[in-house]
């Protein structure tokens, strides 16, 4: 699974962007590079039953942005956090 379909499936699980799921993090302090990966993991399992490995791929966002290296998301160098609709 790639480092995309991760952050994808978030979504589908979420029905919530990333972009929104990170507005959500925010407003509960979860931001930034300082942030404990299990503050993130127990709040997405808590409220969405999202399991370990795609919480921490929204902890890297979290900690590191949008940038990635390009073998984790097909060859772009680039997370998508719009919502897979709004994808081109």
């Amino acid at each position: 699974m790639s480092f995309q379909a991760y952050i994808d499936a978030l979504e589908t699980k979420t029905g919530m962007t990333p972009r929104a799921l990170l507005g959500v993090a925010a407003a509960r302090g979860l931001e930034g590079p300082q942030v404990r990966a299990g503050a993130v993991i127990d709040w997405l399992k808590e409220d969405y039953g999202v399991g370990r490995g795609h919480a921490m791929a929204l902890v890297h966002v979290i900690k590191n942005g949008v940038k990635i290296p390009g073998k984790h998301v097909g060859g772009a160098d680039t997370v998508w956090l719009d919502g897979k609709a709004a994808r081109r």
